[in-house]
């Protein structure tokens, strides 16, 4: 009877020979090589014994090297299994023996390879806004493509992240900090760490509320002395699947303007407020990130949202040369509408007034498509003010055309789920012209 640890080995070499990993046709070089040194082998050893007597000692050893007292037709069968008998045995401690100094890991080796490869070659995937909104979606997407570029505001004025723009005139790393941590192949310990904050303490202020990840991030952006490379360092060093990029170089201030005239500076300022008019960037030429631009232009899709409308999508949708990125781009446009409104800027928004907003801003025009959520089954928060977005406009029709799918967290009715959003993406994808088809991509 073949025991559990033979069966548990014999499983992991079949997920090594399985399509997609890409280690069969080295294998299969490797096996030539042999069979050639082999080969080789075997013509020496005749050259040498050819003229040896058949009873003298080194004839009975040529006997039993060529396999002479078994039946002709058994030696080959025989010669083949032992060497792919032992062959397999050696490069499966020699692999064992590599991997030792290595920490132990959540997932056999096989699996991750398999995962590494596959979803190398997935779609080029853009998203577009901040909060958690962005990283709720970025959570579902690594499932299917590692390539992924999410693209953040950088309009941040509150919580750690304000206290790092004033103190060190850097850009808001709060937003930036989210989607790293949702892209992170360790999450969620690496998630956990990322949003750790420093509790107060008594006297001086020192790190207190502080984010480990924004103290991360920071401290890049100073040893390399430029706040993109900065960022793309704790893209390497958290080893994220895809890369997140900054919107633009430099902070940026949120301007806006409310139905009674009155104008104010500020996301935090702005986030609460109700009757927003319209919002604008100052700077208002600021260049956008060359590395956010060249993504959009080469993506297979673009996604706008989910997340705060005047406070995290615009903001990034109003940097000039990600509009115009966005209006050149060939992949397919989504809007991901909220699944809830939002108490001050969003309240008592129906799904036409967030697209009606987006189009007074001019980037309206940018969508091929509007995915929002009708699944009204899910659990609603007590004592939470925000209310479902309303469906009014008619599903289909004109371009942008109106998908309906059920994308709420069922225990939360004002939440994405990721997968749920994920997924309804890729099937949008897959169903767009020239599209080739996308699979998720889990552990066996």
């Amino acid at each position: 009877m073949t025991s559990r640890g033979g069966q548990g080995n014999w499983a992991r070499l079949r997920r090594w020979l399985r399509p997609g990993i890409g280690i069969k046709r080295w294998l299969l070089v490797m096996f030539l090589g042999l069979t050639i040194l082999a080969t080789a082998g075997a013509l020496a050893i005749r050259i040498v014994f050819r003229e040896v007597p058949a009873d003298s000692l080194l004839g009975q050893l040529y006997e039993v090297i060529s396999l002479n007292f078994l039946p002709d037709a058994l030696r080959p069968l025989v010669a083949v299994g032992a060497g792919v008998a032992v062959f397999t045995f050696g490069l499966w401690r020699l692999l064992a023996v590599l991997l030792e100094p290595f920490p132990v890991r959540r997932e056999p080796l096989v699996e991750l390879v398999y995962q590494k490869r596959s979803l190398a070659r997935g779609p080029r995937i853009v998203a577009i806004g901040g909060g958690t909104g962005l990283s709720t979606l970025l959570r579902g997407l690594k499932e299917f493509s590692s390539n992924i570029t999410a693209i953040v505001t950088v309009a941040d004025d509150g919580g750690s992240s304000g206290k790092l723009r004033e103190e060190f005139g850097m850009p808001p790393v709060g937003d930036i900090r989210n989607c790293i941590a949702a892209l992170a192949d360790a999450e969620p310990s690496m998630n956990s760490l990322m949003q750790y904050r420093f509790p107060a303490t008594d006297g001086e202020p020192g790190l207190a509320g502080h984010a480990f990840g924004n103290l991360l991030i920071a401290a890049m952006v100073d040893i390399t002395g430029d706040f993109e490379e900065g960022v793309r360092q704790a893209n390497r060093v958290l080893a994220v699947r895809g890369q997140v990029v900054p919107a633009a170089p430099v902070a940026l201030s949120l301007n806006a303007e409310l139905a009674d005239g009155s104008h104010l500076i500020g996301q935090s300022r702005i986030m609460r407020s109700r009757g927003i008019r319209r919002v604008w960037l100052s700077p208002a030429r600021v260049e956008a990130s060359p590395e956010a631009a060249e993504a959009i232009r080469a993506a297979d899709l673009i996604v706008m949202g989910p997340g705060s409308l005047y406070t995290s999508l615009l903001p990034s949708l109003l940097v000039p040369g990600i509009r115009s990125a966005i209006d050149g781009a060939h992949g397919l446009r989504v809007y991901v509408a909220n699944v809830a409104t939002q108490p001050g800027e969003t309240e008592g928004y129906t799904l036409s007034e967030h697209v009606a907003a987006l189009r007074a801003h001019d980037v309206g025009q940018l969508i091929d498509v509007i995915l929002a959520n009708d699944d009204h089954a899910a659990r609603v928060p007590e004592d939470y003010p925000a209310q479902p977005v309303r469906i009014d406009m008619p599903a289909g029709g004109s371009r942008p055309r109106l998908v309906l799918s059920g994308l709420v967290d069922p225990g939360n009715a004002h939440r994405h789920d990721s997968q749920r959003l994920a997924e309804a993406l890729v099937h949008l994808l897959d169903s767009h012209p020239a599209a080739r088809p996308v699979a998720p991509v889990r552990s066996a």
